[in-house]
């Protein structure tokens, strides 16, 4: 997923909240504002298990 595709990120929602996600493209992660959870992208391919997901700090 070197770029977002505009068509995916329409269909993909957070797991936890079922809230819309923005793409991070430098982290190459997936972010969730409403559970402040980061999705990793993986080979192309969104990682969208809970678990798998990281905490946002403060920051982000």
């Amino acid at each position: 997923m070197s770029e977002a595709d505009p068509k995916l990120l329409e269909v993909l929602v957070c797991p936890q909240t079922r809230t819309p996600l923005r793409y991070d493209r430098e982290r190459q992660e997936l972010i969730s504002d409403s559970a402040r959870l980061a999705y990793p992208v993986r080979n192309g391919v969104p990682i969208m298990w809970i678990d798998e997901a990281r905490e946002l700090g403060p920051e982000e």
